[in-house]
């Protein structure tokens, strides 16, 4: 995510310092749940992938403990930081609000309990597994509603999730009339700033191109709406949904006292993404910004650009105007959208 974080994390830190990435731990808990899926679905024909299916969830468990048990849930913020490291002196939290946070709730998935039992070996060693770490007071990742016949397995339990959320959905932060920003708007008038062996880094909220040169300064996550994370976003708190049903409300946007089910908020997520391409009263696209008088005329009305990402306050396409590799994403959401009608 290029320069969404403080500095190039491909270089050695200062200091022989180390840093604890929340994303990082979160991909890998998504990818354990991605394959752990596709190995269920093969144990159904194939009973030798039972094995395979317990290796990603026995993998999965012991990363969801990593990310919730050892520091980089901060309970003043209620959010997910990355971790600095520091060899004379306690961690530090780098408290920036961005999707490095967010990422935490792409790891989700649901089993169907006569999935399990369909599958033996995978139910009884799970089982073993389960009772060992409760037994042992030891994290556990999973939720089960006892009238049920799913069980939820996720980086984040329920209360950090509503936690999570109040953030993700309020508009002074995250949430862009275009969809969810890569920082939140927090930053705009709360620069975050650390010194480190004399020099000081910084970020702010910055919802169009980028004003550094870091990476080449040809691309920004530090503002913008970008369709690929907005589509994970969207996709996962839907699987929340699934599972919570009415049980889980949240207000959206917060503060506003409007209430929705968690299915609902990923319908005006992705509205809202959509939105950034559909006509206003005035025949204008949010995407097209200052240049819609081109694309008003006759000839040019249904030429619709996919940008690589979207200014955070007005819409705006920005960076490369053909990254029809994820931006073309939104015609999933349109679909979505018309089914849920």
């Amino acid at each position: 995510m290029d320069n969404i974080g403080l500095f190039n994390r491909s270089i050695e830190l200062p200091g022989n310092r180390r840093l604890e990435q929340a994303d990082g731990t979160s991909w890998m808990g998504m990818y354990a749940l991605n394959m752990m899926d596709i190995a269920l679905e093969i144990a159904e024909a194939d009973d030798a992938f039972e094995d395979t299916a317990t290796k990603f969830f026995e993998h999965f468990v012991l990363i969801a403990e990593a990310l919730n048990q050892y520091g980089l849930w901060n309970d003043e913020d209620k959010f997910f930081y990355d971790v600095f490291g520091l060899t004379d002196a306690s961690p530090i939290h780098l408290r920036i609000q961005s999707i490095v946070g967010l990422t935490t709730l792409f790891a989700v998935s649901t089993i169907q309990k006569k999935v399990r039992d369909q599958l033996p070996d995978f139910k009884k060693r799970s089982n073993w597994l389960e009772n060992y770490r409760r037994t042992n007071n030891k994290f556990w990742p999973n939720e089960e509603r006892a009238e049920g016949n799913t069980i939820l397995l996720s980086l984040v339990q329920q209360e950090r999730l509503k936690n999570i959320l109040q953030h993700l959905l309020n508009e002074e932060e995250f949430l862009s009339p275009g969809g969810i920003r890569a920082l939140s708007k927090y930053h705009e008038k709360n620069h975050y700033k650390i010194t480190l062996e004399n020099v000081e880094y910084s970020i702010e909220y910055d919802p169009g191109d980028s004003v550094s040169d870091l990476f080449g300064g040809n691309s920004n996550w530090r503002g913008p709406v970008w369709l690929p994370i907005n589509y994970l976003i969207i996709q996962s708190i839907r699987k929340y949904g699934e599972f919570y049903g009415d049980e889980l409300l949240v207000e959206c946007p917060t503060g506003s006292g409007n209430k929705m089910n968690l299915k609902q908020v990923a319908d005006e997520l992705a509205r809202r993404v959509v939105s950034l391409f559909e006509k206003d009263t005035e025949g204008k696209r949010r995407l097209n910004g200052k240049y819609n008088w081109f694309y008003q005329r006759p000839e040019n009305q249904d030429l619709i650009l996919f940008y690589e990402y979207f200014h955070g306050d007005d819409g705006n396409g920005l960076g490369a105007s053909h990254q029809t590799g994820w931006t073309s994403l939104v015609a999933c959401l349109i679909k979505e959208l018309t089914n849920s009608k």
